[in-house]
């Protein structure tokens, strides 16, 4: 292992080393510590200071940022607040437009149980539904597949119908989640590699081929996008099993998102420390993301 893999390593075993200090402190009644995605990011045009997801609507092209003080459109300038302030620490698009899944701790004055469980919003975030474990989990990290959900409060657990849940048992703790949205492949970013899952997160093996990825995004069904703690961006074209590197994000990264371009191009988005970030090439390059 050359220095440079083992720095990555180390990076990415203190997110995980984090996330699990996260999910042992986050019970009832206590709001969360910063974990997963939720470091402290500076207010150069992000809403909010608390990064936890990031998704982007591919029917309107909006992207959405999932934070600690609930889900704001960054479509819009200045940016604004869709629905409540809940703090969705576990945050993920589902295959249909429209459909959200969230999770984490509700709003200051909210009735509703505290962890929030799973909860599903079919109208981009306006209203959200209780579906399951209210009062029970905190989905950290949190994705969906056409036929499943798979989702970590400490253990991995997987749904058909978001009420009835399957625990697996698995020795890795994923720092993120990333489903097809037509298909049942599964990425989960570990502190050992990636992580996949053909089977919708019934079974697991360790690509040792992959690079040590922070971040995956997946657009359709087999291109996806990865992010390394140090920012180095690469692409596969076959649902995570080989992987090309591409270009570097600079600064901080809190979260990724990844939709089709025009012409087979992947378009990337990146929530950073800069702000929010767009690569229309793959992520050779990036821009400043501005609302049109």
């Amino acid at each position: 292992m050359t220095f440079a893999h083992a720095a990555r390593r180390t990076g990415l075993t203190a997110v995980a080393t984090g996330l699990l200090l996260v999910l042992a402190g986050c019970s009832a009644g206590q709001q969360p510590n910063t974990g997963k995605t939720s470091q402290q990011a500076p207010q150069r045009g992000l809403p909010n200071s608390h990064v936890h997801g990031l998704t982007v609507n591919e029917a309107t092209g909006k992207p959405l940022l999932a934070t600690h003080d609930g889900l704001f459109d960054l479509s819009a300038n200045p940016a604004v607040r869709i629905g409540s302030g809940h703090d969705l620490m576990g945050f993920t698009a589902g295959p249909d437009h429209g459909t959200l899944y969230a999770s984490g701790h509700p709003e200051k004055g909210s009735t509703l149980p505290d962890p929030l469980g799973l909860m599903r919003s079919t109208d981009n975030g306006a209203t959200w539904e209780p579906l399951s474990r209210q009062g029970e989990s905190d989905f950290h990290a949190l994705t969906t597949t056409r036929s499943r959900i798979v989702a970590f409060d400490g253990a991995l657990r997987l749904s058909a119908d978001g009420k009835s849940w399957q625990k697996v048992p698995v020795s890795f703790v994923p720092a993120a989640l990333a489903g097809s949205p037509g298909g049942e492949v599964v990425l989960a970013t570990t502190a050992e590699g990636l992580q996949r899952s053909a089977d919708g997160g019934s079974t697991w093996t360790l690509n040792r081929a992959a690079p040590v990825l922070r971040f995956v995004a997946f657009v359709g069904n087999n291109d996806v996008v990865g992010v390394e703690p140090g920012g180095a961006v690469h692409q596969s074209s076959d649902g995570g099993g080989s992987w090309v590197r591409r270009g570097t994000l600079q600064g901080e990264v809190y979260a990724i998102a990844a939709s089709a371009g025009t012409g087979g191009a992947v378009r990337v988005w990146a929530a950073t420390s800069a702000g929010l970030l767009e690569s229309a090439d793959g992520g050779v390059t990036f821009r400043s993301y501005s609302p049109s």
